[in-house]
């Protein structure tokens, strides 16, 4: 099993990387985890893992249960949130207690975010299960829901005490959730990793093949770079906000199709709005702008898409939390494996991104 430490003092835990769920309860074990558990996941993991994985908890002594949500981004809102709590009452957990998030990237933002609020905050672990919360979600301690029409505008930092991450579970994504996923592994080797991004580029083979050793190398080397950002900047206060590259536009295109794509395609649409605007600012080459498209293009990745009309796309982008003294934080690339951060982006260069990453009848 491979093993990654993310430094936070006292806030630190492991990743583990393996592909079975088999080692749970020893990883479970190795940071004293309580014997009161709520699994908390959503419809569609429930059917696929929660049975294996609740049996080998209480198989191995824990008293587990399990709570399942309706799959879905709508349903990540405080009533859901609510929903959690309630069972964790129900199932009498108390302060010693400790929540497992079983799924995706809104099972792991949900379930962290309830376990930071109930009872003032109780442990608890990241098992993710698909590839956008294994390579980016379920790292950093970010939880939080939708409101207002705004992503992730509640929330809270709360560390999990482990992340265990079967890269088997992969094997049942359906393709549409790959490409999510690999938009934030693209992502990290743009703004940190040159010799990475070259690897994700001559290795798409095995990565789209789902060869198991290939998958847990891109997690370990992914997951390194997101918890090198977060060892320096927990509570995103500085470089951590380079992790938002693709998100000014990516969530403003997702909040437009009211979350019918998924978070990882509007990061890729972001993404080369992003880095249409460095294009023309003359920050990257045209063959520096290209490999991004094509890297893109290669793991599945529609680059353009049909959007509305761009004021309604702008709108969005001023509920956009990462907001400066009212003015815009774009994070745009100087070369693959550095980007800057900025608020001077005007208006013009980004409709002129919208322009370019528009589909065209």
């Amino acid at each position: 099993m491979e093993k990654l430490y993310v430094d936070l003092g006292k806030h630190s835990y492991d990743i583990k990387f393996t592909d079975s769920f088999a080692a749970l309860p020893d990883a479970l074990r190795e940071i004293n985890a309580p014997k009161k558990l709520l699994i908390v996941t959503d419809t569609n993991v429930e059917k696929l893992y929660a049975d294996e994985v609740l049996t080998l908890l209480t198989e191995n002594g824990f008293d587990a249960s399990v709570y399942a949500f309706k799959a879905g981004e709508e349903q990540k809102n405080m009533n859901e949130i609510l929903g959690i709590c309630a069972a964790c009452i129900e199932h009498g957990l108390d302060r010693k207690s400790m929540i497992v998030a079983l799924g995706g990237g809104v099972v792991g933002d949900m379930a962290g975010f309830a376990a930071a609020i109930y009872m003032r905050g109780i442990d608890f672990v990241q098992v993710p299960t698909t590839l956008l919360s294994q390579s980016d979600s379920s790292v950093g301690g970010k939880t939080g829901v939708d409101f207002a029409d705004s992503k992730n505008i509640l929330g809270a930092f709360h560390q999990p005490g482990l992340v265990y991450i079967n890269v088997s579970t992969l094997k049942t994504l359906p393709p549409e959730q790959f490409v999510s996923g690999m938009g934030e592994v693209i992502k990290h080797g743009i703004i940190r990793d040159a010799d990475f991004f070259t690897y994700l580029e001559n290795n798409s083979g095995m990565i789209k093949t789902l060869e198991s050793g290939a998958l847990i190398s891109m997690d370990k080397t992914n997951c390194s770079i997101k918890a090198d950002v977060v060892m320096r900047d927990e509570k995103e206060n500085g470089i951590r906000a380079i992790l938002n590259f693709g998100h000014t536009i990516g969530h403003a295109v997702e909040s437009a199709y009211n979350f019918k794509m998924t978070h990882g395609e509007c990061v890729g649409i972001g993404m080369i709005g992003a880095s249409h605007i460095a294009n023309k600012r003359g920050m990257i080459d045209d063959m520096t702008f290209e490999r991004i498209e094509n890297i893109l293009r290669t793991y599945g990745f529609g680059t353009r898409v049909k959007l509305p009309e761009k004021e309604r796309v702008y709108s969005f982008m001023q509920k956009d939390k990462k907001k400066i003294a009212g003015k815009l934080k774009f994070v745009l690339p100087l070369n693959i494996g550095e980007v800057i951060q900025t608020t001077d982006v005007n208006k013009d260069e980004i409709f002129a991104a919208l322009d370019y990453i528009t589909e065209r009848e």
